[in-house]
């Protein structure tokens, strides 16, 4: 039973869901209740504690103007501090757009960056927030002792969740929960013992099937805490953990844990009701009528194709390394030198000039990825390189795709009430294919090569369905003519620079670049992109070095630009050598954009820096309480 008598002091309930919580470090905010606030007797009740529960969900996106800082950096995508700094993607835009993601992304992170104190503010508000549920949750007297744990499991997850993000970024953490004090905490000690017991207490008390899908359930707090075991590297305890979960988990709607029929699901906002890869995320709304797209993936909102249907902004493109990782032979992957030839790019040609797309063999998970120019960009027709692509010398040809709405579903799961786009997509903190991958490597380390082999496969074999490709029937909805000949393409009228035709007769795309209609020269053929994939034979792991780094490429060909990749990196302590060797590559493709000079140093690049305000905050008695991480 959860029986301890808090001391936190707590703040209104009006302050924790009209997202005005105050900050951590300003100590007298913390302390003293806000004008109008609502009493703790007032809040103690089920009402009071569900709507204090609901604000600490809410921080889950990072969105909201709660604490200073743009939404993205604080977004729980961590497409900056977990892909772009890994060498899985340039910046994007131009060189003066967002400049302090310049200096992240080259690995001269500094403390005054106020990227790190937005995201660290961000992480600690839902920290306040969980806390200030756990102590309401003391004198509470009309729930029974098994519904007061099972809120209190909620709360203790998400601190989990919230403190676990902190650890993984800044190292050196200082803890504060619901019976400290004095929140000037000094960030001395380890705190994966308290986020463990956070999610063990979450697993063992919350219920396997929820009232909300969007709320935690006993299954994704056994993910989350076999997650906790693999980043400290304590495999045994990772496999047990992740053979309950795989073998018994459900989802909060009570559906049992599998991968979406096709890769697409996992991230089409259409299919997430019922979808059984949902384990942890946090859910989001398009148009929930305030105006604005904080609960509409605020912190993506840079992260689309520029001058495009999609308004802005042409952040986050990948980089050619990414795009080669996905090559094949034999419909296996090439894992180490991948590099030794290029899948070819636009770089460099007009959207109005000719372009021969590549013709090797190639995962199918690449076009779910990544846009890159004659392939479908969802529904919106073949990409069509240049023209939507703000500075390719500075950063590349390719584009997002992943949390992109489609162009049929624009109406429902878009939302234009800002001036970069917001979207209905969830934000898919760990879904199935992540623990399986997880569970993969659990096995090599402390239990059977053979059954990580099964969980490799397991996700590949999904990836392989014919049904869930990109295909060219994606261009017909949308397509200025479906045609079954060149004659008759030849004969179309009204068409314009850029318009697309679909012919049936060759199951190709072309576009038209202007011109002469009736000139075959003027129209550029795309058919379908060269997919191939097959599964691992028994034994083809091989050692288990060589299954390490098989299972490490498959986490970044499934999981990618989805910011797993640079934490990843740097608990598998390959991060010096994957890092450097992405942007030595990346420069000679690229030498204007800013791989040339991006340099991971070991001993320092491992975590960002404790940001300097807050150092700046914890000094008492003429000595701060928090220190800076080794190299800053």
């Amino acid at each position: 039973m959860f029986i301890k008598k808090t001391k936190y002091k707590l703040l209104s309930v009006l302050t924790v869901v009209s997202g005005l919580l105050l900050l951590y470090g300003c100590d007298e905010f913390l302390t003293e209740p806000a004008r109008g606030s609502l009493s703790e007797q007032v809040l103690a009740n089920e009402q009071g504690v569900n709507s204090q529960l609901i604000g600490a969900y809410a921080k889950l996106d990072g969105g909201g103007w709660d604490v200073p800082g743009l939404p993205w950096e604080k977004s729980q995508h961590n497409w900056i501090y977990g892909d772009i700094v890994a060498g899985d993607a340039h910046k994007g835009s131009n060189a003066g757009d967002q400049a302090p993601i310049n200096s992240i992304q080259r690995g001269n992170s500094d403390p005054s960056i106020g990227f790190f104190d937005s995201k660290w503010q961000s992480l600690f508000e839902g920290v306040t927030r969980a806390n200030a549920v756990l102590g309401v949750l003391q004198q509470v007297e009309d729930l029974s002792p098994e519904e007061i744990n099972s809120l209190a499991a909620e709360a203790r997850f998400l601190r989990g969740h919230y403190y676990f993000e902190l650890r993984k970024m800044f190292f050196r953490v200082p803890w504060i929960d619901e019976n400290t004090e004095d929140v000037n905490q000094p960030n001395d000690e380890e705190i994966w013992p308290n986020i463990e017991a956070d999610f063990q207490f979450a697993f063992d008390n919350l219920p396997e099937v929820q009232s909300e899908r969007a709320r935690v359930n006993k299954w994704a707090a056994g993910a989350y805490l076999g997650k906790t075991f693999a980043y400290q590297q304590k495999w045994g305890e990772a496999k047990s953990i992740f053979d309950q979960v795989i073998t018994s988990g459900v989802t909060a709607e009570g559906v049992p844990y599998d991968l979406a029929e096709n890769y697409w699901d996992a991230f089409d906002p259409a299919a997430e009701a019922g979808n059984p890869e949902k384990v942890f995320f946090a859910s989001q709304v398009a148009n929930d009528g305030t105006g604005d797209i904080t609960r509409a993936n605020h912190g993506a909102m840079l992260n689309f194709p520029f001058n495009s249907p999609f308004r802005c902004c042409g952040f986050f493109q990948a980089t050619q390394d990414l795009v080669n990782s996905y090559r094949t032979e034999d419909g296996l992957p090439i894992i180490g030198n991948f590099n030794n030839e290029s899948v070819v790019s636009d770089q460099g040609i007009p959207s109005d000039e000719l372009f021969e797309p590549y013709d090797g063999t190639l995962d199918p998970r690449l076009d779910w990825t990544v846009g890159r120019r004659g392939v479908p960009f969802h529904d919106w027709g073949p990409h069509p390189g240049e023209r939507w692509v703000r500075d390719q010398l500075f950063s590349g040809p390719y584009a997002p795709k992943k949390k992109v709405y489609w162009q049929s579903q624009e109406d429902e799961f878009a939302d234009n009430n800002q001036w970069a786009p917001g979207t209905a997509h969830d934000i898919n903190v760990i879904r199935f294919a992540d623990v399986l991958l997880m569970a993969a490597e659990a096995e090599i380390e402390a239990g059977s090569i053979d059954q990580a082999r099964e969980y490799v496969n397991r996700v590949r074999e999904r990836a392989a369905r014919p049904d869930g490709r990109v295909s060219n029937d994606l261009n017909r909805e949308f397509a200025a003519a479906i045609v079954g000949s060149q004659d008759e393409m030849l004969d179309l009228e009204g068409l314009n620079s850029g318009n697309f035709v679909v012919r049936e007769d060759l199951n190709s795309t072309f576009t038209f670049l202007g011109g002469n209609v009736g000139d075959i020269n003027n129209w550029n053929e795309y058919p379908e992109p060269n997919y191939e994939i097959n599964t691992y034979p028994p034994g083809s792991l091989g050692s288990q070095q060589q299954a390490r780094e098989i299972v490490w490429h498959e986490r970044r060909i499934e999981l990618a630009l989805e910011g797993h990749r640079f934490f990843d990196l740097v608990r598998w302590g390959i991060a010096d050598r994957e890092i450097n060797r992405a942007w030595q590559f990346e420069a000679t493709v690229f030498p204007n954009t800013l791989a040339p000079g991006a340099t991971f140093t070991p001993g320092k690049n491992e975590y960002y820096p404790i940001p300097q305000r807050q150092i700046d905050l914890s000094v008492a008695g003429g000595e701060a309480q928090l220190q800076q991480n080794p190299g800053f």
